[in-house]
C-alpha cells in the first residue's frame, strides 16, 4: 500500500521537462509532416502546425522560457540550412546566373521595401496622431519585408527533389536575400534615428554596422572554410568528416554571435568555400549533413509554429498584419517578375518565381527585435507580435505556393541521385533471367563451354531442386582443369565451391549493392522465397543502369 501512494504522489508531481518536450515535438511534427505528405502539401507545414498546437496558444506544453531556451537549437538548425544553401553556390552557378540573380534580388527586394512603407505609413496615418512614429514603423516594416527566410523554401525544393532554372534561382535569391534586407534595415535605421530624434552617433553606427556584420560574416566563412577543407583532404573518413563539418558549422555561428556578425552569411559562405574548393568530394560532403538533418529541421520548424501566441493580437495590430502581408506579398511578387523580365531571364523563372518567395522567418524576427528598441514600448512590441505572426502564416502559404511552382515549372524529381534511383528499384527489375545456371550433374567440358560463350566470370551450381549448392568461377575452372590434369569425367559437383550468397526477388538494388560492397562481392544470385534460383546480378548491370536512369533526369 505503502507503494503505491508513493506511485500516485510521484504522478502527481510529474512535470514537463525540455526532453519530454523535444521527445513530443519531435514524435508530433514527424506524424504531422507524414500526413500532410499523404495529400500532397509539403511536411513543413505539418512541423509549423504541429508547433502552433503545442505551443501557448493552444495546448501549451511548449512555452515562451522553452522557447528562449531553445535559441540555440534554433540557431544550429539555421546554421546548417545556411550551410547546404551555401553549397548550391558553385562557380558554375555564379557564373552563369549571377547577373540575374543580382537583377532579380534588388527588384524583389526593394518592391517589398517600398510598396510596405507606403501601405502601413499612409493608411496608418489615418489611425495615429504621431505621424513620425508611423512612419517610423513603416520604414523599419518595409526593411524587415524585404528578408525571405531560406529554411522552409529550401526544405520544399530538397522534399521534391527540385533540379533546373527555377530552383537555382531560388537558392540564389534566398541566399543574398537576407544581406539585402540587412542593408536595407541599416538605412531605414539611419532615417528613423533623425525622424525620432535619436543621436547623430547612433545615426552613424546604424550605418556602418552592416557592413561590419556582412564583411565580418564573409571574413569567418573564408577562413573557416579555407581550414575545414583542409581537413577533409586528409581525413575521408564518413564518421569523421561529419565530426569535423558539424564542429565548424557550429563554431562559425558561436564566433558570429560573439563578434556580431551575420550567423545565416557565414555558414552560407562556408559552404560556399567547401562546394567550391572540394569540387570532387562535395556531393559526399553535403550528402553526409543532408543524412544527419532531418531531425533537427523537424524541431526547428516546430518551434517556428510554437511562437506564435495569439492572444497578444490587437485590432490595431489586425490592419498592420493585413497591410504588411499584402505589401510584402504583392511586392516581392510583381518585384520577382518585372526583375526576371528585364534580366530576361527564362519563361519558367518569370512565370513562377513569383510563388517561391514568400517565407520569413529568423532574420526577420531578428530584426524586429532590433527595431523594437528604436520605438516606443507599444509600436516596439507591435513589431514584434507583427512580424511573429505573418512569419508563420507564411510558412503555412509559402510551401505549398513552391511545390506547386516546382511541379509545374517541371522541375520536381528531377534532382536524382544514385541511391534514389536504387532505393526506388528491386533486383526483379535488373536481374538476368536467362544467367546460365549449371546442374551438379553437368560435365567439366559442358562447363567449360559454358564459360567460353557467356561473358560472366563465375556462375551458380543449382541442385535437382533448382537451389543453389555453390558457384564456379573461372578461377576455379583454371586449378581444377588446367593446372592440375583433372579428369573430364569431373562434373560441377566436384568443382563447386561454397557460396553462401543470395539476395530475393523484391530486395532493392540499394540492398542487394551493400551486401555485395560488404561481403565484396561481384556477383549474386537471385531466388525466390523457396530458394530457387531466379536469375543473376552482377555490378556490371548495376553501373549500366544507374548511369542511363542518370542520364534519363
Amino acid at each position: 500500500m505503502e507503494k503505491f501512494n508513493s506511485l500516485i504522489t510521484n504522478i502527481s508531481h510529474f512535470h514537463l521537462n525540455m526532453l519530454l518536450v523535444l521527445g513530443l515535438a519531435l514524435f508530433g511534427g514527424t506524424i504531422g509532416g507524414r500526413l500532410f505528405q499523404k495529400i500532397k502539401v509539403p511536411q513543413v507545414v505539418g512541423y509549423i502546425l504541429i508547433g502552433f498546437l503545442l505551443g501557448p496558444s493552444v495546448i501549451g506544453v511548449i512555452n515562451a522560457p522553452m522557447l528562449q531556451t531553445l535559441m540555440p537549437f534554433s540557431y544550429f538548425a539555421l546554421g546548417l540550412i545556411g550551410f547546404m544553401i551555401g553549397g548550391e553556390l558553385n562557380r558554375e552557378t555564379l557564373k552563369k546566373y549571377g547577373k540575374q540573380f543580382m537583377i532579380i534580388l534588388l527588384f524583389e527586394g526593394l518592391f517589398a521595401f517600398v510598396l510596405v512603407t507606403l501601405l502601413i505609413g499612409g493608411i496608418g496615418t489615418l489611425f495615429f496622431k504621431d505621424t513620425k512614429m508611423v512612419w517610423s514603423l513603416a520604414l523599419l516594416l518595409g526593411a524587415i519585408s524585404s528578408a525571405t527566410a531560406p529554411a522552409a523554401t529550401t526544405d520544399v525544393l530538397w522534399e521534391y527533389k527540385a533540379k533546373g532554372p527555377l530552383t537555382t534561382m531560388v537558392f540564389g535569391i534566398v541566399a543574398l536575400d537576407d544581406v539585402l534586407a540587412i542593408i536595407l534595415f541599416a538605412v531605414a535605421s539611419s532615417v528613423v534615428t533623425h525622424l525620432i530624434g535619436t543621436s547623430q552617433n547612433a545615426s552613424f553606427a546604424a550605418f556602418f554596422q552592416p557592413l561590419y556584420e556582412i564583411g565580418g560574416a564573409f571574413i569567418l566563412g573564408s577562413v573557416s572554410g579555407w581550414v575545414l577543407v583542409t581537413i577533409i583532404n586528409h581525413y575521408q573518413q564518413k564518421e569523421r568528416m561529419l565530426v569535423f563539418l558539424i564542429g565548424m558549422v557550429l563554431f562559425v555561428l558561436g564566433f558570429s554571435m560573439a563578434v556580431n556578425v551575420s550567423m545565416l552569411l557565414a555558414a552560407m559562405t562556408l559552404g560556399m568555400i567547401v562546394a567550391n574548393r572540394l569540387s570532387a568530394m562535395s556531393k559526399q560532403v553535403f550528402s553526409i549533413i543532408q543524412d544527419f538533418s532531418p531531425p533537427i529541421f523537424i524541431l526547428f520548424f516546430v518551434m517556428v509554429g510554437a511562437r506564435l501566441n495569439l492572444q497578444a493580437f490587437t485590432p490595431i495590430m489586425s490592419l498592420v498584419f493585413v497591410l504588411y502581408l499584402l505589401g510584402r506579398t504583392g511586392g516581392k511578387m510583381v518585384g520577382a517578375y518585372w526583375g526576371a523580365q528585364i534580366s530576361r531571364a527564362g519563361t519558367v523563372v518569370r512565370k513562377y518565381l513569383p510563388l517561391c518567395l514568400f517565407s520569413q522567418a529568423g532574420v526577420a524576427i531578428g530584426l524586429s527585435l532590433v527595431a523594437a528598441q528604436s520605438l516606443d514600448k507599444d509600436m516596439g512590441n507591435m513589431v514584434i507580435v507583427i512580424i511573429t505572426m505573418t512569419t508563420f502564416v507564411v510558412q503555412l502559404l509559402g510551401p505549398p505556393c513552391v511545390r506547386y511552382a516546382v511541379v509545374k515549372a517541371k522541375e520536381a524529381g528531377k534532382n536524382i541521385t544514385e541511391e534514389d534511383i536504387v532505393r526506388a528499384t528491386s533486383v526483379r527489375e535488373l536481374m538476368d533471367t536467362h544467367y546460365p545456371l549449371i546442374h551438379e550433374n553437368t560435365p567439366a567440358q559442358e562447363i567449360l563451354e559454358i564459360f567460353a560463350q557467356s561473358p560472366y566470370t563465375q556462375y551458380p551450381v543449382v541442385d535437382r531442386q533448382g537451389k543453389l549448392s555453390g558457384v564456379i568461377n573461372i578461377d576455379g575452372i583454371k586449378n581444377s582443369l588446367l593446372f592440375e590434369k583433372a579428369n573430364p569425367l569431373l562434373l560441377a559437383a566436384d568443382l563447386k565451391e561454397r557460396f553462401p550468397h543470395a539476395v530475393f526477388l523484391e530486395t532493392s538494388l540499394w540492398e542487394a549493392k551493400n551486401y555485395m560492397d560488404n561481403c565484396r562481392l561481384g556477383f549474386l544470385p537471385v531466388t525466390d522465397k523457396e530458394g530457387v534460383i531466379t536469375g543473376g546480378f552482377d555490378r556490371r548491370m548495376y553501373k549500366k543502369f544507374v548511369t542511363a536512369k542518370l542520364l534519363e533526369s
